[in-house]
């Protein structure tokens, strides 16, 4: 199996890498204060339409939408500057780094993720993510519906794959089964939801936070989860 990795590591980004609440709350405070309640309120009716519409949050297509119905105030135009210039390495969540690095000496890491073709490379960029990840970043509009691609990109005879929402994972698990581990850091409004974490079966592994995966004993992810377990 010439060029294909023992394991590969596949890391989400928004609330996985990234305390991406805490950057709509920045988000919804910068708009409050410039605009308005009235106009912050509408931008994220617009913001959850996108969301229901593409199926990825889409933070400048709905700043967009947003333009068109108000062309006439300069002040939008300031929220874009806003956006792609937001610190993001400082909303790394604590030990985010280390985790990839714990990783990068067991197999390749790899960034998964959601997203348009903007403003997700440009947020990968600015937290220094993709520097970490030596340029291999995937993002895609559905990652669960991309496995084959993902295959191309980074075959491999195992695959671990870390993110927030056990929709996603439960997706992968379905189509990988044992080929792939499944590994649930509990951060972020969708893995804090009772409700929407009681739709799928758990993941093969759980965190409290990403920084718990550091202390993860490699080996058991060159064995597929099934046989790992005790």
């Amino acid at each position: 199996m010439s060029g294909v990795y023992d394991v590969v590591f596949l890391f989400d980004v928004d609330n996985t890498l990234i305390n991406n609440d805490r950057v709509q709350q920045d988000l919804g405070a910068y708009l409050g204060q410039e605009f308005g309640p009235r106009a912050r309120d509408h931008y994220w009716e617009i913001f959850e339409s996108l969301r229901a519409e593409l199926g990825y949050a889409d933070y400048l297509g709905a700043l967009e939408r947003y333009r068109h119905e108000d062309l006439h105030d300069p002040r939008i135009l300031r929220m874009a500057n806003w956006l792609v210039d937001y610190p993001f390495a400082d909303r790394l969540y604590p030990g985010a780094l280390e985790a990839v690095d714990h990783a990068a000496h067991a197999g390749q890491t790899v960034i998964l993720s959601d997203g348009d073709a903007v403003f997700q490379p440009r947020k990968v960029q600015r937290s220094g993510l993709w520097r970490a990840f030596e340029n291999r970043v995937l993002i895609y509009i559905h990652k669960e519906q991309e496995l084959d691609d993902i295959e191309r990109f980074y075959p491999a005879r195992h695959y671990v794959l870390i993110d927030d929402k056990l929709r996603i994972l439960d997706a992968v698990k379905r189509s990988w089964g044992r080929r792939v581990t499944t590994v649930f850091p509990r951060q972020g409004h969708y893995a804090l939801d009772a409700r929407e974490v009681a739709k799928y079966p758990p993941a093969d592994i759980a965190l409290d936070t990403i920084g718990e995966f550091r202390l993860l004993d490699l080996a058991r992810f060159t064995t597929p989860a099934e046989e790992a377990r005790p």
